[in-house]
């Protein structure tokens, strides 16, 4: 009989300190997110609040295509093509433009489209998520540079799909955009309404923070299970070599596909949010830049891990407004005038800002920690077992 070893203390100890380090940064943590807007609101008003709110459709979308990129290594650049699924889902559905430009659409709902939020973010979401299937079905074989090249050629077709269909049928209204998009609203608690609660005046710009920091957490969430699931290891797999992947049995076939609909259903999530905090949508909201940028988040903060995509999406979301709101009065404190266009100096010093970090950081400020890769502990541990001879 197998005798049972005993837990050593020191074990017992250091799991326990683990816990409490982590329940203490937990707090510490909820406590920022939470005071966050009040106390920038408070220092330089509603426009650093915007901002916030911006930085968390941002890490909407960037956790949405590390599933992608991070999990699965599938280089997606069109992803904001998903986002734009989301926003014109809940502007078609909240908005009166259909009825307008529709008789029997109107006939049917004498009283408008006014679909509930609680309708509108799972069929974005939904939408979203086959648009995803169908950019990963034709492009299941294709690895690196071509599909990066397929998928930004998705991306655009997507843009240029949305400006040009207002004719015959005006559906998007094309370049003009629509316009009416109705607020978030859940029940009777209506985000664009303020709302006073323990004696301080919440504006729509703080309730949207909050609904969007509760959307993300349900992304963290998400993404957190998917990645220390089956399917997460699957996708492991696959990033790390799709022929092995394919040799122990995986399907790479559904699994890819589950990664590009996964990735895409955040990206309409946070498509949706922005819809309902803009009430406008227009095609120049999703060129192909923005999915740079949602990249760029990624690979800055460190591609695989959460926290990591987390951070970069913060930093690169407040870090160009930050720029674009000193380098104006800095020039005028330092020469008495504007020498060079501030918008040229932001550019310039955000483009050099990437380039420094990627050459000394070049796995992103926050990579994933080693024993995060599962694949990799397990090699390492089988490479420690002695061989008989």
């Amino acid at each position: 009989m197998t005798s049972i070893q005993p837990i050593e203390p020191s074990a017992t100890l250091a799991s326990e300190k683990s816990a409490t380090k982590k329940l203490v940064v937990g707090i510490v943590t909820a406590i920022v997110v939470v005071a966050a807007p009040m106390l920038i609101g408070a220092a330089g008003g509603n426009y650093w609040v915007r901002v916030l709110d911006f930085a968390a459709l941002y890490v909407m979308l960037a956790l949405g295509l590390n599933v992608v990129v991070g999990f699965a290594g599938l280089l997606d650049l069109g992803y904001i093509a998903f986002y734009a699924v989301g926003a014109y889902t809940a502007a078609l559905l909240t908005s009166p433009h259909l009825t307008t430009q529709f008789a029997w659409i109107a006939a049917a709902l004498p009283g408008g489209m006014h679909t509930s939020y609680f309708i509108v973010v799972p069929v974005a979401m939904l939408l979203a998520a086959v648009a995803g299937i169908l950019l990963g079905a034709p492009t299941l074989r294709l690895r690196g540079d071509y599909l990066a090249i397929v998928t930004l050629g998705f991306g655009e077709i997507v843009r240029i799909f949305m400006n040009n269909l207002d004719r015959p049928l005006n559906i998007t209204n094309g370049p003009q955009g629509i316009t009416g998009v109705a607020p978030l609203q859940f029940g009777g608690f209506n985000f664009a309404q303020p709302h006073t609660l323990f004696g301080f005046t919440f504006t729509d710009v703080y309730l949207y923070y909050y609904a969007f920091v509760i959307c993300a957490l349900f992304v963290i969430w998400v993404c957190t299970r998917l990645q220390h699931s089956r399917i997460g290891r699957a996708w492991a797999a696959i990033r790390e070599d799709e022929i092995a992947a394919k040799a122990m049995g995986i399907n790479t076939r559904n699994v890819k596909l589950l990664a590009f609909a996964m990735g895409a259903s955040f990206g309409g999530l946070s498509g949706a949010m922005f819809g309902a905090f803009q009430g406008f949508v227009s095609p120049e909201s999703f060129t192909y830049w923005e999915s740079v940028v949602v990249l760029s988040c990624v690979v800055l903060g460190g591609m695989g891990h959460i926290p990591g995509v987390i951070l970069g999406a913060v930093l690169l979301s407040v870090f160009p407004e930050v720029l674009r709101s000193t380098m104006g009065p800095l020039q005028n404190a330092l020469f008495g005038h504007q020498v060079i266009d501030p918008e040229v100096i932001r550019q310039l010093l955000y483009g050099l800002a990437m380039v420094v970090v990627m050459l000394y950081r070049s796995e992103g400020l926050w990579p994933a920690p080693k024993h995060e890769d599962r694949i990799a502990k397990v090699e390492k541990k089988s490479s420690k077992k002695p061989v008989r001879a």
